[in-house]
């Protein structure tokens, strides 16, 4: 947006409205992150979504870490499976969140929204007890990134357009499609902004 005093031009930050997904998981956390991640950005707003209609006006949608069987049912009892599988703005999937975004799950019990053409194994770290963390290198940060991995996902297969950011041993961790981003371990915990702040980059708003 630009703003004219007379031959002077002032340019000001466009506001960007983030929803999260607030049916089950650390929803607290998302909104935290990107309030934080935003806080250079006036007018901006992260509101959490619970019904179709909360969609509205959003720019961009985080799919939080949680029980990614629990959140595809809630998403289905809601009404939310089609809204969310036709938005339009930029997804910001973590976890379970990226369980959900892929076209194929090997689980029965979870209904992907096919958001990112990949395919994604659930639970591949096996029990809570087996979580851990890692410093990756993650394509387009300068410094490795520490990731937080809770009984995480991991994607084996990614379709045309994918980018591939991070992978471990296990498998793909982080992927980009279009305006959509998604990884197998938690960046909204720890402090460290830069996954948001690029998410938000590739918006384009």
């Amino acid at each position: 947006m630009s703003i004219f005093f007379g031959k002077k031009r002032c340019c000001r930050p466009v506001g960007v409205k983030v929803g999260v997904l607030a049916l089950q998981g650390d929803v607290a956390e998302h909104i935290a992150a990107f309030r934080g991640a935003l806080a250079d950005r006036p007018g901006s707003s992260v509101v959490p979504v619970r019904q179709a209609r909360d969609l509205a006006g959003l720019d961009a949608l985080a799919i939080p870490g949680g029980e990614s069987t629990t959140i595809s049912r809630l998403i289905g009892k809601n009404g939310l499976h089609e809204p969310l599988a036709e938005f339009a703005g930029g997804v910001f999937a973590t976890c379970a969140g990226m369980v959900l975004a892929a076209d194929r799950v090997d689980d029965a019990r979870v209904r992907p929204l096919s958001l990112i053409p990949m395919h994604v194994a659930r639970n591949a770290f096996g029990r809570q007890v087996d979580s851990r963390e890692a410093f990756l290198n993650v394509a387009g940060l300068a410094d490795p990134f520490r990731a937080i991995f809770i009984r995480a996902p991991v994607a084996t297969e990614v379709g045309p357009g994918v980018e591939v950011l991070a992978r471990i041993p296990e498998g793909i961790v982080a992927v980009r499609s279009g305006r959509h981003m998604a990884f197998a371990f938690h960046p909204e915990l720890g402090g460290d902004l830069r996954l948001h702040r690029m998410f938000l980059e590739g918006l384009g708003v």
